[in-house]
């Protein structure tokens, strides 16, 4: 079965394009982009997600493989990359082997990380001093997102690489659009994970009132679906959480990771989110209970009694 969902791509022209990160995340991204006809040369950390990447997508012209992200970037006029959090991200970016060793004057670097919007300035002025650009560009949406090329990305850097980075990167996307100047995306990731956060806490709860007051919580979801209380995770994820599934979705390690960046940011600028901070404590719960791989739907374990 193909990790992807075909799809019509937007006319762009053919690029030479190299993809640093083959997770849920990065390995459909990639695939997307060599079957909209760019040349692919990719790079993971273990090497054998790289060879079954080639492997799937053999039929695409021009797919490689290199053993670091410096071997992969050579020639390579845009680099997308989607690894775990600054640490990685600096791991191949940066040294001897990194991406920016092997990137030419001129290319785009494109991080689709979630990482901390310091780190993304960090590297904007390092691409600077070596003549490249750089352009984070953290993602919303999903694996099932990055399946069906249908990727929300949330853009900071300067103007000139996105416009040219764009065309390329809508083989993935549904909107793919500029914030502000570095950092900015990742800013904006980070509103949308406090967004998130609320709303499936808020969902959790609704239901669990609903089934402890012995409502037909199928109709109800139905019902009031139709009216100001719609939101995506009622769509998507309320028959989920219904069914005690938490295979489906974004998962709770991850999750934590994203708001303890939200919160570190938020110590620094000074807002106040004292939901998001109890709703951090409560996948801290789920993470005690053994769900560190649940979907984030799974803050409603918290608030049932488990299933016999």
């Amino acid at each position: 079965m193909s990790s992807i969902t075909p799809r019509t791509y937007e006319p762009a022209p053919t690029r030479r394009i190299a993809f640093l990160g083959l997770g849920v995340m990065g390995y459909p991204m990639a695939g997307h982009l060599a079957t909209a006809g760019h040349q692919v040369t990719v790079y993971n950390r273990t090497a054998t997600k790289s060879e079954a990447w080639c492997a799937e997508f053999a039929s695409a012209s021009g797919t490689n493989h290199a053993k670091t992200p410096r071997g992969a970037t050579q020639g390579a006029e845009i680099v997308f990359c989607c690894v775990g959090d600054d640490d990685d991200l600096r791991g191949v970016v940066l040294g001897a082997d990194g991406a920016f060793a092997g990137m030419q004057p001129g290319a785009i670097f494109v991080d689709h990380t979630t990482a901390s919007a310091a780190v993304a300035r960090e590297l904007y002025a390092a691409a600077r001093t070596r003549g490249l650009q750089f352009i984070d560009a953290p993602v919303s949406g999903g694996q099932a997102g990055a399946q069906n090329g249908q990727l929300t990305v949330m853009c900071g850097g300067d103007q000139a690489a996105f416009d040219a980075v764009r065309p390329t990167a809508m083989a993935f996307a549904r909107a793919f659009t500029r914030i502000g100047d570095s950092g900015a995306g990742q800013l904006a990731k980070m509103v949308n994970q406090i967004c998130i956060a609320g709303l499936v806490q808020g969902l959790s709860e609704a239901i669990a009132f609903g089934l402890h007051a012995g409502l037909d919580m199928p109709l109800v979801l139905e019902v009031i679906g139709k009216g100001a209380a719609q939101s995506w995770q009622m769509d998507n994820r309320g028959k989920t959480m219904l069914e005690g599934q938490f295979n489906t979705g974004f998962a709770v390690d991850w999750m934590r990771k994203d708001l303890g960046l939200v919160l570190d940011e938020a110590r620094r600028n000074g807002a106040r989110l004292p939901v998001t901070a109890l709703v951090d404590q409560f996948y801290a719960d789920v993470q005690r209970a053994g769900g560190n791989r649940w979907d984030t739907c799974s803050l409603i374990t918290r608030l049932l009694p488990p299933q016999a």
